[in-house]
């Protein structure tokens, strides 16, 4: 199976469609491996596939050429997810060449046996010509490993962009104006808030670079390809890589017997008590790390509560915490709160945590023993109430 994005250029790659966790990252709408073969003078396939699926992708290639008529793979990012099948692919296509960062090839070898392998290293803004069009490779380190690069085909204004502008979607079509925007954006950002978001300022650059080039085509490693809604997707990214945080509150919790929601609930009563604000409120264990991470990208202010657990939060909350630290969204206030029994600790641990952080608690942490009364309920409005109040603060 194949698509044509230009004469000679063509989509190789895989759907999966039974995809649901990518490292942590729930794929509700499954995922796509991109490979791209561009035959010129000389033969190109642009990125491989992950390990499972190293047949469909050789297949494909089939489909269009002998696979000893390749002359050139070029591997982008090594991780697994591109780069598992290349001793499958590298084996089935003996004339090519790898062509890749430095980095990446000591990342390559870290993963696979490369012995026998012929690289070709490229510096960055180096020109490679294939015949009628020229490959210009663009370095973007940590966007989002260290050895990440783009793809640039002048000729026809095509950016082969590895993870950058992805999405994680199952789809029979291939291009962004066969899916509806709203749809293919809200997959793009799902995708930025959870692999891209820690690394905004080498976005920022990246996208700086990029404003040099004329693109009518990006072409990703993951999800549809944008012909039509560029300007809208490189916005997007201009948008998020600054990390500016919105007029928003992030109510999450955990409950054993209903006590820390009943507080949730008053925290988010409180919230609500101000215009102008917008309140997302999450149970953890009814949620995903995935979308509680989205909810958050843009948040200014953060409720994070649990009931207690044998002296700690709850193991759910626990893993909220320590997935969030890793993505270092741009919240400035937080409130913990929560319930106890015949022992505390869930409360002051998150506490300890927004110190971590970085995150100025509008009040001392909100606890509970047993069941919140009148008074501990108000506590949480207020509490609440102040939340807002800082969201409303640029």
């Amino acid at each position: 199976m194949h698509t044509q994005l230009f004469p000679g250029i063509d989509w190789v790659g895989f759907v999966d469609w039974n995809i649901r966790d990518f490292h942590s990252y729930n794929t509700e709408r499954g995922a796509t491996y991109n490979s791209y073969l561009i035959r010129d003078e000389k033969t190109v396939l642009i990125d491989a596939v992950k390990k499972a699926a190293a047949d469909t992708l050789l297949a494909n290639v089939r489909e269009l050429t002998d696979l000893e008529k390749v002359d050139y793979i070029v591997c982008n990012h090594a991780e697994q997810d591109h780069a598992g099948a290349m001793g499958q692919v590298v084996a089935m296509m003996p004339n090519a060449e790898v062509v890749c960062t430095a980095k990446c090839k000591e990342i390559l070898s870290g993963y696979t046996d490369t012995t026998g392998w012929k690289f070709k290293i490229v510096a960055n803004g180096e020109t490679l010509s294939i015949g009628e069009n020229t490959l210009t490779f663009i370095h973007t380190p940590m966007v989002h490993w260290p050895d990440s690069m783009f793809t640039y085909v002048a000729e026809k204004k095509l950016l082969f962009s590895m993870d950058g502008f992805g999405q994680h979607v199952a789809s029979s079509q291939r291009f962004d104006d066969e899916m509806p925007l709203d749809v293919l954006m809200e997959e793009a950002k799902i995708y930025y808030a959870n692999i891209v978001y820690p690394y905004g300022a080498q976005v920022a650059r990246v996208l700086e670079a990029a404003a040099g080039l004329e693109i009518a085509m990006i072409a990703p490693s993951h999800g549809l390809i944008w012909r039509k809604n560029i300007p809208t997707i490189l916005e997007a990214y201009k948008r998020w890589s600054a990390k500016k945080s919105e007029n928003k509150v992030v109510i999450f919790y955990d409950t054993m017997w209903e006590s820390t929601e009943i507080m949730a609930k008053a925290i988010y009563e409180g919230v609500m008590s101000v215009p102008g604000v917008v309140c997302e409120m999450h149970h953890v264990r009814k949620s995903t790390l995935t979308e509680l991470s989205t909810s958050a990208m843009d948040a200014r202010c953060c409720a994070m509560g649990s009931a207690t657990l044998n002296t700690l939060p709850t193991p759910t909350s626990a893993a909220v915490m320590t997935y969030m630290q890793g993505l270092r969204f741009p919240i400035r206030y937080g409130l913990s709160f929560g319930s106890f029994g015949w022992g505390k600790g869930a409360v002051e641990e998150i506490s300890a945590w927004f110190e971590k952080m970085q995150w100025t608690e509008v009040v001392p942490g909100v606890k509970t023993k047993w069941r919140p009364d009148a008074d501990v309920l108000q506590k949480c409005r207020e509490a609440g109430k102040l939340l807002a109040e800082k969201a409303l603060e640029d």
